[in-house]
């Protein structure tokens, strides 16, 4: 039986795991779970890597639910570590990583004159000042 830690750094990293899913992760997933799952038999790393892929495709397809996805990999990755304590690092590495959304800066820039414009409007040509 799990305690109480153990179980919120399954939860932590299941819900880790789905939100690497959603934002197109799969290959830091991959590594995690070659890395996690090394304790284990082949079958076992060989499983981990293809549900992996399937669940990613599920989610992206609307076959499976996110609570369904971080369901399983609780179940998967309590099992695991039941059998294989010494992972617990390894699984807590996903629990306190962060699934975090990048975000990308879209926007127009408005530039007058001549030369290079880094970094948001300009007015005026590189080194050139205006009479006062």
């Amino acid at each position: 039986m799990l305690d109480a830690t153990a179980t919120a750094i399954i939860t932590g990293a299941a819900g880790n795991i789905v939100a690497y899913m959603l934002n197109g992760r799969i290959d830091e997933l991959r590594s995690w779970a070659t890395r996690t799952f090394r304790r284990g038999t082949e079958d076992q790393r060989r499983a981990s890597l293809e549900a992996l892929t399937q669940d990613s495709a599920a989610l992206t397809h609307g076959q499976m639910s996110q609570a369904e996805i971080k369901s399983r990999w609780a179940a998967v990755l309590a099992a695991y570590l039941t059998s294989h304590p010494e992972a617990q690092a390894d699984i807590d590495s996903m629990a306190s990583e962060g699934g975090t959304v990048k975000s990308v800066k879209i926007g127009s820039q408005h530039n007058h004159g001549s030369g290079v414009f880094i970094g948001g409007d300009n007015f005026g040509g590189i080194g050139s000042r205006e009479s006062e």
